[in-house]
């Protein structure tokens, strides 16, 4: 049986772009997790997919996860958007490149290896474990301000 693990992840940046942030609460068999870091100069979108990317890391063998998420981008990106990108060989539908593709194609990779279900979370909004996860991700802020 495979092992659900539970992500809050989040983005800021100060400016976007700017010095930027990312940090994810990890959730599993009674224990957490929690990590974040951060970028000199970035976007937000950068760093809502660096979230997920780094809590996808920390696994070490393929789980069951939800990932909770205030990002439609990230959201919408890997339940509608992704399949279409790859179609076209990493263009959107008016064949213009995809932003952030190498962020993408990292999240691809590590996306197949576990069973995920993306939900998306209302920021500010008083979610416990989206509220540490945008704490996370202004600590990584921080250092760089």
């Amino acid at each position: 049986m495979r092992q659900l693990v539970e992500i809050y992840a989040d983005g800021a940046c100060k400016g976007n772009p700017g010095p930027g942030g990312w940090g994810a609460w990890l959730q599993y068999d009674g224990k957490e997790k929690s990590i974040h870091g951060g970028e000199v100069m970035t976007t937000n979108n950068r760093m809502e997919l660096t979230a997920v990317i780094r809590a996808l890391e920390v696994l070490k063998r393929p789980c069951d996860v939800k990932i909770y998420t205030d990002s439609v981008y990230v959201q919408k990106g890997m339940i509608e958007w992704i399949g279409g990108w790859k179609a076209r060989h990493w263009r959107t539908a008016d064949k213009k490149p995809v932003k952030n593709d190498d962020l993408w194609k990292a999240l691809d990779v590590l996306a197949s290896q576990h069973k995920i279900e993306w939900i998306w979370v209302k920021g500010h909004a008083g979610n416990d474990g989206n509220e540490r996860a945008d704490a996370l991700a202004n600590e990584g802020v921080a250092a760089f301000l």
